[in-house]
C-alpha cells in the first residue's frame, strides 16, 4: 500500500481509509475487540488478515470516528444502528467539546442520540462515585418525550454507571421524591413537575453541568416560558447549555441569546421543510363525511398503524368511538387522558395491535414509531407548522410514509397557508362516492382550547395558540382536483424495513 491512509478499528474489523481523493478502502479483520486505534508502531498487534480490497465512499462515517467511547458505541451497535445521521454527525463533536450549542432538526432526524450520546461521555469523563449529584437536566414540554429521552439515556448508556430519572405530572409524586433520595446523574422532566420539587426542595440542581432544552418550539407555545425561567434561576451559572428546536422563530432566538453563549448553529433540515419520502395527498370531502371517508380508506386501503389528527381533545374523543363502532380498533390519547391509558395505548398501537391511534397535536409527541406507515390529518391544525410536525411522525429513517389530509370547505384557507408554507401545492385524490357539495358553504373555524362536546365535526379549538397561517376559513377556492394518484394507491399495509439510524421522537 502507497500513499496517505486514516485507519481506525470499529466492530473488530480494522479500516484502512485511502486518501479522498480515492474511493477504495481495506478492511481487516482483526483478533482483538479492542475498539481504538493503535497510536504508535508498537501498539500494532498480530492480527489475521482477512481483508479484501472494496469500493466506498471515503466520506462513510461510524459512530466511532465521532470520538464516542467504546461503551456508547458497543450500545449504539446493539440497537443495529452503524451511520449517524446528518444532526449526530455535526452536533456530537461539538458538545464533545464542552460548547453550547443551538440544534434545528426536524422530528425523526435522531436528535435524542444526537445530545444523549456525547452527554453520557462528557459526564463519564469525570465520573463521581458513590451517591452523585445531579450533573445533567433535560427539560421536555411533554410526559411521552420526557419517558422517551429517559429510555434513550437508559439504552445508550447500558455499558456505564450512571443512572437517570425521568420526572413529570400527572402521577404521584412520592415515588420521585424516594428516587431522588439515591443516585441520579441524568435528570429527564418537565418543567410543571420539576418546579413542584424545587418549591418542595426534594431535588437539588446546584452541581448540573449541563443542560438540555428538548423541543423548545413547543415549551414556548405550550406557555413553559416562565417556568424555563424559575428553573434557570436556581442552576448554576457556568455549565454547558444545548438547545434543541424545529423552528427558529424570534421567541426561541430571544431564548438563545439570553441561554447560550457563542453557540455553534447547526440546523440539518431547511425551516419547514417536509420529508421528500413522505407522499402526501389531500382528499376533499364534506365535513359531515369525513369519519365516513376515514373509514373507507382504512378499510378498502387495509391501513394499519395509523395515526390520527384531530384539533380538540373532544373530538379525538368522539372519533375514537366511531372508528370502534365501524369495526375499526381504535384508542384516543390526549392531556386528560390518565398517563396509565395514554401508556397502555401508545404501547397497542406500536406492537399493531391497535390500527389507530386518534391523537392531538401535543400529545402526538410521545409517538416514536420508526417505520409509521400512515399519518392522517382528520383536520387540518390550525398552525401551518404544526402541519410539518404532524406528517414528520411518518417517514422517518429512510422509509417511506404516506400522509392524507380530509379536508373540507372550512379549511381551503388551512391548506393555502400550509402549501406557501412547504411550497408545494399537495395532490389531490377525489374518492368515488365522496363528491364535495358544491352548495355548502365555509363555517369559521373557532381557535384556542377545547370547550366540550358543543362544536361540529370540522370546528374546533386548537391546542394551542396560532402563531401563523389560522384564521377564518373564507368560502370559495376550493382544492384542486385531478392530476394525482389514484386512491388506490394508497395504502401500503406496512412500511419497508431496513431504516438507518434514528432515535429521537416526540411526546406529552
Amino acid at each position: 500500500m502507497s500513499g496517505a491512509w486514516n485507519c481506525f478499528v470499529e466492530n473488530d474489523r480494522l479500516l484502512l481509509h485511502s486518501a479522498p481523493q480515492s474511493r477504495f478502502s481495506l478492511v481487516i479483520a482483526a483478533d482483538s475487540g479492542s475498539q481504538h486505534p493503535p497510536h504508535s508502531a508498537s501498539d500494532w498487534r498480530p492480527i489475521r488478515a482477512t481483508g479484501r480490497l472494496y469500493q466506498e465512499e471515503s466520506t462513510t462515517m461510524s459512530f466511532a470516528s465521532l470520538g464516542l467511547s467504546e461503551e456508547l458505541v458497543r450500545a449504539v451497535t446493539e440497537r443495529g444502528y452503524t451511520e449517524p445521521t446528518p444532526i449526530q454527525a455535526q452536533a456530537i463533536p461539538v458538545i464533545l467539546k464542552g460548547g453550547d450549542l443551538m440544534g434545528g432538526a426536524q422530528t425523526g432526524t435522531g436528535k435524542t442520540a444526537g445530545f444523549t450520546l456525547p452527554l453520557l461521555q462528557r459526564l463519564m469523563e469525570k465520573n463521581v462515585a458513590g451517591k452523585a449529584p445531579i450533573r445533567a437536566l433535560v427539560l421536555t414540554p411533554t410526559r411521552e418525550l420526557a419517558a422517551q429521552v429517559e429510555e434513550s439515556v437508559r439504552l445508550y448508556g447500558k455499558h456505564l454507571p450512571l443512572k437517570s430519572m425521568m420526572m413529570f405530572g400527572g402521577v404521584n409524586i412520592n415515588p420521585q421524591i424516594k428516587q431522588l433520595h439515591g443516585r441520579v446523574d441524568i435528570l429527564v422532566a418537565t418543567p410543571g413537575r420539576l418546579l413542584d420539587h424545587l418549591q418542595q426542595k426534594t431535588v437539588n440542581l446546584s452541581q448540573v453541568e449541563i443542560l438540555v432544552l428538548d423541543e423548545a418550539d413547543r415549551m414556548l407555545d405550550m406557555g413553559f416560558i416562565r417556568d424555563i425561567k424559575k428553573i434557570l434561576a436556581v442552576l448554576p451559572k457556568q455549565r454547558q447549555n444545548l438547545l434543541f428546536s424545529a423552528t427558529f422563530s424570534d421567541e426561541i432566538k430571544l431564548l438563545a441569546d439570553g441561554l447560550l453563549t457563542n453557540p455553534a448553529l447547526i440546523e440539518v433540515a431547511r425551516r419547514n421543510q417536509a420529508n421528500e419520502l413522505i407522499e402526501q395527498r389531500v382528499y376533499p370531502v364534506d365535513r359531515e363525511r369525513k369519519r365516513e371517508l376515514l373509514t373507507h380508506l382504512i378499510k378498502e386501503h387495509n391501513w394499519f398503524q395509523v395515526l390520527v389528527f384531530t384539533r380538540t381533545k373532544h373530538g379525538a374523543n368522539r372519533l375514537a368511538e366511531q372508528l370502534d363502532k365501524d369495526g375499526i380498533s381504535a384508542m384516543a390519547i390526549h392531556g386528560n387522558k390518565s398517563q396509565a391509558a395514554r401508556t397502555r395505548a401508545l404501547a397497542e398501537f406500536k406492537t399493531g395491535k391497535l390500527q389507530v391511534l386518534v391523537a392531538t397535536d401535543i400529545a402526538a409527541r410521545g409517538i416514536d414509531i420508526i417505520e409509521l406507515p400512515h399519518v392522517v390529518n382528520f383536520e387540518l391544525p390550525n398552525v401551518s407548522e404544526d402541519y410539518v410536525h404532524r406528517i414528520g411522525r411518518t417517514g422517518r429513517a429512510g422509509s417511506e410514509g404516506e400522509a392524507s389530509s380530509l379536508v373540507c370547505v372550512d379549511e381551503h384557507k388551512l391548506l393555502r397557508d400550509i402549501e406557501r408554507l412547504i411550497k408545494r401545492e399537495i395532490p389531490v385524490v377525489n374518492v368515488p362516492g365522496f363528491d364535495v357539495d358544491p352548495r355548502i358553504k365555509a363555517e369559521p373555524i373557532l381557535n384556542g382550547s377545547n370547550r366540550g362536546g358543543g362544536q361540529r365535526q370540522g370546528q374546533g379549538r386548537g391546542q394551542s395558540a396560532p402563531r401563523s397561517g389560522g384564521g377564518q376559513a373564507r368560502a370559495g377556492g376550493a382544492p384542486r382536483t385531478g392530476g394525482a394518484k389514484p386512491a388506490g394507491g394508497a395504502g401500503r399495509g406496512s412500511a419497508p424495513s431496513g431504516a438507518q439510524h434514528r432515535s429521537g421522537g416526540r411526546g406529552r
